[in-house]
């Protein structure tokens, strides 16, 4: 009961913090509204994300549709919306495949030291060595384009900061006594790792997932920007964007490309913004 205690009222002491950032309030705002838009699509807009209307061919922006329509007659703000939930959970989803990957490994690496350290170590420094959007367009090369490639290449090419970040935490925190009390106690070796010293690695891991997700979100815009994202028939932001590329329609149609160009920024913005203010309360180096 002391411990659960314990727990609530740091927890209580951080939620303070953090609500006394402003900018990180103003990120965590931006994220709630525009994750909300996201799941109430259905109940926002009328029309469907692939709804093809001829007659309406870019139609300016006006009371039926509010950000206007696309070349083929599709909505442009039902897109937006539905295209909020791909590329929100790719982003999500390649940020916490890569924490995952780094945290058990580091784990294994800063606690059991050796030759499968040095053999960690080295293999993330290779990884390091190439910069990860480099890495990225070889791996979508190879492995073909898909949302779930997406993410693998994301979750397999993002691992290395992770990995760095918790093996040095483990290295410092397997020194301490409360492990050899553990061990005095007769407890094994992957329950201290994982039960005893994992938790206490958490707090920058929490950190390094919300700054990884908007560069994933901003990467995969990327990438269906130049055709090597998700496939075009799934609306993403990117795709949104990569539809409207054309000179003349950047010059005469900018609905196409501005609403969806800011909503990645927004976005984007927000989770910086609410990163930022994470690592303020959850990092014990600041």
């Amino acid at each position: 009961m002391e411990a659960t205690a314990a727990k609530s009222s740091l927890a209580l002491r951080n939620w303070e913090k953090l609500r006394r950032n402003k900018l990180a309030m103003i990120g965590f705002s931006i994220i709630l509204l525009m994750l909300l838009c996201a799941i109430l699509a259905p109940v926002l807009t009328p029309f469907q994300p692939d709804e093809i209307d001829l007659g309406n061919r870019l139609m300016p922006p006006s009371s039926e549709h509010l950000l206007g329509t696309d070349k083929i007659g599709r909505d442009v703000l039902t897109r937006i919306l539905y295209g909020a939930r791909i590329s929100i959970f790719i982003g999500l989803s390649g940020a916490l495949g890569g924490a995952v990957i780094g945290t058990v490994l580091g784990c294994f690496s800063g606690y059991l030291g050796g030759w499968l350290d040095k053999l960690l170590l080295r293999i993330s420094e290779l990884f390091m060595t190439f910069p990860q959007l480099i890495l990225i367009l070889i791996l979508v090369v190879y492995i073909g384009q898909g949302l779930f490639n997406l993410i693998f290449i994301f979750a397999v090419t993002g691992w290395t900061g992770t990995y760095r970040l918790v093996r040095g935490r483990v290295l410092s925190l397997r020194e301490e006594s409360f492990v050899d009390s553990c061990r005095a106690f007769g407890i094994g070796e992957m329950s201290i790792m994982f039960r005893h010293i994992l938790p206490n690695t958490l707090s920058p891991v929490i950190v390094t997932v919300t700054l990884s997700t908007a560069g994933y979100i901003l990467a995969e815009s990327g990438l269906s920007f130049l055709g090597l994202g998700v496939p075009s028939g799934i609306p993403t932001w990117g795709n949104i964007i990569n539809a409207a590329k054309a000179v003349d329609v950047i010059r005469n149609n900018p609905w196409l490309w501005l609403p969806p160009g800011f909503a990645i920024s927004l976005f984007v913005l927000g989770v910086n913004f609410f990163g930022d203010g994470l690592r303020d309360v959850l990092d014990p180096n600041q």
